[in-house]
């Protein structure tokens, strides 16, 4: 299975910073001692004509001319740099890449990602550009330039199952049924002021295995139930796998163990290859008292998308 990683442009922040950067950087290591059946590939950048698929050219152009406002450095959560702009076109990247790979090969992840935050004209909650709204138009774009007479516009799910609700994705794709936008998340966690996502289900503080594994189960069957009658099923997923609804998050509030993320993550992606969706991961959220525990969390998620790749090639 593909994944890219974009830890050769590293985030320079100040001393103490709370941003996880490091957890990625973790993760590659861990994979790249035993790698398994995990090829890992650095990620190309995304393009500025990329970007503006989705975000607005003064908006790409502050980030790339080092031109954000002071309060627009805030609400991203960190100063701007040159690292934090390579960065940014690397995660975008990242997902491109794996989403590409995914329609190739049924799997394929992006080890950070997951910028679900971001905004058409503006990033937030260290968000800069939105990596799978980029990668989900331009996907759209290049499936209907290769489409025949008569073939159907590529339809995409994102099922975000990062803590917190992924507001930007909500609103760059609201009105839009051609990209159906699944949010379970923390309903008093950040942000304060939701987006309307396709299916929002939001979560009490505390929430633990059990009611957590049986509010995602009927979220799915929903999100089938709408495509069916619909008449038509998304042509590519994108999985926000989050380890921040974990019990030892600093950031999360609920209480999930480690053994329920990895079911989350078995019924997610078995649910996915029994109907013959690809999907591409992205790691999201994660922010863990002890970043150990992150990361494995994290490999647990590569791991399950391993075998779901595997049972993808026996189809």
């Amino acid at each position: 299975m593909q994944a890219f990683h974009s830890d050769a442009h590293s985030l320079a922040l100040p001393p103490g910073h709370s941003f996880p950067a490091s957890k990625y950087r973790l993760l590659r290591e861990l994979f790249e001692a035993e790698p398994g059946l995990l090829r890992m590939e650095p990620a190309p950048a995304a393009s500025e004509a990329e970007l503006c698929l989705v975000h607005t050219p003064e908006y790409v152009n502050a980030v790339l001319q080092g031109q954000l406002s002071a309060a627009q450095q805030r609400e991203i959560g960190f100063p701007w740099s040159p690292s934090m702009a390579a960065r940014s076109l690397h995660s975008v990247g990242a997902s491109i890449a794996a989403a590409r790979a995914a329609l190739a090969e049924g799997v394929a992840a992006n080890m950070a990602g997951g910028t679900h935050h971001a905004f058409a004209d503006r990033g937030s909650g260290y968000c800069v550009f939105n990596d799978v709204a980029v990668a989900a138009r331009l996907m759209q774009q290049e499936w209907s330039a290769q489409a025949g007479p008569g073939d159907s516009w590529l339809r995409v799910l994102v099922i975000d199952l990062d803590v917190h609700q992924g507001n930007g994705t909500a609103a760059i794709f609201e009105g839009d049924d051609s990209v159906f936008t699944f949010s379970m998340h923390g309903a008093k966690n950040f942000p304060a002021r939701k987006e309307r996502s396709d299916l929002d289900v939001e979560l009490p503080d505390g929430c633990t295995d059990e009611p957590y594994l049986q509010a995602l189960d009927q979220a799915l069957e929903e999100i089938w139930a709408r495509h069916a009658a619909a008449g038509a099923m998304p042509g590519l997923a994108f999985y926000l796998a989050g380890a921040d609804p974990h019990e030892g998050d600093r950031l999360g509030r609920l209480k999930l163990s480690s053994a329920g993320l990895l079911e989350r993550d078995r019924r997610v992606l078995s649910a996915l290859c029994e109907r013959g969706i690809p999907v591409a991961l992205s790691m999201a959220g994660g922010y863990g008292h002890d970043i150990a525990t992150t990361v494995a969390v994290q490999a647990n998620t590569l791991n399950e998308a391993v075998r779901a790749w595997a049972a993808w090639r026996l189809r």
